[in-house]
């Protein structure tokens, strides 16, 4: 039986200039190439988690348009529920331009569109979904009044609750107090703690200092690894060693794959193991939602690595 994983957050269409580098400000680079593919953190999240094995609600709304179509036609595609998502007819879907340099990194400008104008009622209206949940899965591109709500119910009702705290804003001690799991990166971390992060000993302490607020923090540090913290410990684990070609949306994966796994009961360290998997894979594809896995591709990839650290292969 697949666990049931509730998404609430953002969709987007990405527009996506592979260039050799990222412009600086004003500045004009040649020479990239184009691609579009199916966007926004919690439709990302949505559809990692589905492809990694979780049976996925998606609470969003999208515009009247082609892009919301399309958007649409892929939840169902990856056999996620969209009967939570609403139409929006007076705005259009959202969009995000991305500009991927030669070695994976990446610069995001987003325009919210319907994102922005989910509503307090839209959660209201999937509060039995979310009491029935296994996760619950959020992050900040859609308003902080539907984030604080969905928290809400997902602790009224004992769901563990999964915050990815992007992109990183203020965040009042009572939504804090009923995540889980939080999961920032260094410059989230950094925002929300006002702590400068220079290397893994920075990073170390800021997870400390958020799980002073919350009931554990996971901070991930790309291809550096993450960090598991709780009230008293903290714990690094190394990321998988793989060729980036594009770095856009593995956070995402992983927080989708954290979730399904979490949900499946496993312990923290061995979900984050799991979720950094997912989150390797992706970035050796273009693309936030095409790069995603599916569950086979992560238990070989997990599978390939345990060989190669025992020396059988």
């Amino acid at each position: 039986m697949k666990k049931k994983i509730v998404v609430a957050g953002s969709s987007n269409t990405d527009m996506i200039v592979r260039a050799p580098r990222i412009p600086r400000p004003g500045e004009t680079v040649l020479g990239g190439e184009f691609l579009m593919a199916a966007g926004g953190k919690g439709a990302n999240q949505a559809v990692a988690a589905a492809r990694a094995g979780g049976a996925v609600s998606f609470i969003a709304r999208v515009g009247d348009d082609l892009f919301g179509r399309r958007s649409l036609e892929g939840f169902r595609r990856d056999r996620i529920n969209t009967d939570l998502i609403r139409i929006d007819k007076q705005a259009a879907s959202g969009i995000a331009l991305i500009v991927v340099g030669k070695g994976g990194e990446n610069s995001i400008a987003v325009a919210s569109g319907a994102n922005a104008l989910l509503t307090a009622a839209d959660i209201e209206r999937a509060a039995k979904v979310i009491a029935s949940a296994d996760i619950l899965l959020l992050q900040l591109e859609i308003p902080l009044t539907a984030v604080s709500l969905a928290a809400a119910i997902a602790g009224r009702n004992h769901v563990r609750t999964i915050l990815n705290p992007a992109p990183a804003r203020p965040l009042t001690a009572t939504l804090l107090n009923r995540i889980s799991v939080l999961t920032p990166n260094e410059s989230e971390a950094e925002i929300l703690t006002g702590m400068k992060i220079r290397g893994r000993k920075d990073a170390e302490r800021a997870a400390l200092r958020l799980a002073e607020r919350t009931q554990a923090v996971v901070l991930t540090m790309g291809g550096r690894g993450l960090i598991i913290a709780s009230a008293a410990k903290a714990e690094f684990m190394p990321a998988f060693k793989v060729k980036a070609v594009d770095t856009t949306g593995a956070g995402d994966v992983f927080n989708g794959a954290l979730a399904v796994a979490l949900a499946e009961g496993n312990p923290l360290s061995g979900a984050a193991r799991f979720a950094s998997a997912a989150a390797a894979l992706s970035v050796t594809k273009w693309g936030a939602q095409p790069s995603a896995p599916r569950r086979a591709e992560i238990d070989a990839f997990i599978a390939r690595a345990s060989r190669r650290r025992e020396g059988k292969e």
